[in-house]
């Protein structure tokens, strides 16, 4: 999984062209987004990655930074609630875990092989998407 890392980084060198500043009546959202890809791939945060996969960001690099920390905690709470990470990878583009496959059976392995009650308090849709993501 590794080899597709390059923690020190950022989306701006990898996934090119750069982007530049925001226009200056950007939203909030686009004004993060971005931020968020001049920032070296070591050090985006969970919340980070939840809004650069859940906005189609660069998917092969944040895509498996995001498996990696769901494979350890698959409902972790990034930053709405628990979930909320996972939410965002599983709605991922099949495109992009069509270039992912080792990852996408990891993820799928990993979920699948959680409790039910686990899946028991995750918001009606996150619950769908993995549901969709498994099958």
């Amino acid at each position: 999984m590794d080899r597709l890392l390059h923690f020190g980084r950022t989306l701006d060198d990898l996934d090119p062209p750069r982007w530049g500043p925001p226009a200056a009546d950007a939203t909030a959202l686009v004004r993060t987004v971005h931020a968020l890809r001049t920032v070296p791939l070591g050090e985006l945060r969970p919340a980070d990655l939840r809004t650069l996969v859940s906005q189609q960001v660069a998917l092969p690099y944040v895509l498996p930074l995001a498996v990696r920390l769901l494979l350890e905690d698959p409902l972790l709470d990034a930053y709405f609630h628990e979930g909320d990470l996972l939410h965002a990878a599983v709605r991922a583009p099949a495109t992009a875990w069509a270039a992912l496959p080792d990852l996408h059976a990891a993820l799928r392995a990993t979920l699948t092989a959680l409790p039910p009650p686990a899946m028991a308090n995750l918001p009606r849709d996150t619950a769908e998407a993995v549901a969709a993501f498994t099958a």
